[in-house]
C-alpha cells in the first residue's frame, strides 16, 4: 500500500509541477505581449500627437491664405496683377460702349451691342 500511495503522490506531484510550469510559461507569454502592446500604444500616441501638430500647422497656414493681405501679396508677386485704373472701373448698373463712354442701362432695355468692359 505504501508503494501505491507513493506512486499516486508522485503522479499528483508531477501533474501539479507541470501545471505550475505551464501556468508560469503562459504568464510570461502574456506579460511579454502586454509589454509589446504597451510599446505599440506609445508609438501610436506619438504619431497621433505628431499628426495633431501637423493638422494645427495646416489650419494656421490655410487661415493665413484667406487674409486679404495674403491674397494681395500673391496677386501682385506671383500673378503680376495691379489695381485697376479709374478708366477700368465700371459702376454696377452702367455699361461701357465700344468708344468707352458710360451710359445708364434701363431695367427693361437691352443693348444692341455686346457691352465691353475693356477700353
Amino acid at each position: 500500500m505504501n508503494a501505491r500511495r507513493a506512486r499516486i503522490f508522485l503522479t499528483h506531484w508531477t501533474l501539479a509541477v507541470t501545471a505550475a510550469v505551464c501556468a508560469f510559461v503562459v504568464h510570461l507569454a502574456l506579460r511579454g505581449r502586454t509589454v509589446s502592446l504597451g510599446y505599440e500604444i506609445g508609438k501610436a500616441r506619438q504619431e497621433q500627437a505628431r499628426l495633431r501638430e501637423v493638422k494645427r500647422v495646416h489650419e494656421l497656414e490655410a487661415a493665413s491664405y484667406k487674409t486679404p493681405e495674403r491674397v494681395e501679396i500673391v496677386a501682385r508677386s506671383l500673378l503680376g496683377m495691379e489695381p485697376p485704373g479709374p478708366d477700368r472701373i465700371v459702376p454696377v448698373g452702367m455699361r461701357v460702349d465700344v468708344e468707352g463712354e458710360a451710359a445708364k442701362t434701363a431695367a427693361g432695355e437691352k443693348s444692341a451691342r455686346t457691352p465691353s468692359l475693356l477700353p
